[in-house]
């Protein structure tokens, strides 16, 4: 799969790694060594939820959820990552209403 700059942006940003399938993520483990995520060199990632329902995650998102919350599940780390984006682009609404009002 051809990447898009965006990932290859992330790769340079944090330092990844990566092979012909996979992006690789450094990450500590437990005991403090070192440990690895791979991810699949793919557009989307599915998230199974227990209600039934799954949502498509672009492969930016899960890479930078994962970096950031190492030490959660894939699915809170996206939940947390949203939330951010979320208040952020909350932030600039509100900012670009004040201005205009």
């Amino acid at each position: 799969m051809k990447l898009n700059e965006e990932i290859y942006e992330l790769i340079r940003r944090y330092g990844l790694q990566e092979d012909i399938e996979h992006i690789i993520i450094p990450l500590p483990s437990q005991d403090g060594g070192p440990r690895r995520c791979f991810l699949l060199k793919r557009p989307y990632f599915r998230i199974a939820y227990p209600d039934g329902h799954y949502a498509d995650y672009p492969l930016e998102e899960v890479i930078e959820s994962i970096i950031r919350y190492p030490e959660l599940s894939l699915r809170e780390a996206l939940y947390l990552l949203h939330k951010e984006l979320d208040a952020h682009i909350a932030e600039i609404f509100g900012d670009e209403r004040e201005r205009s009002g």
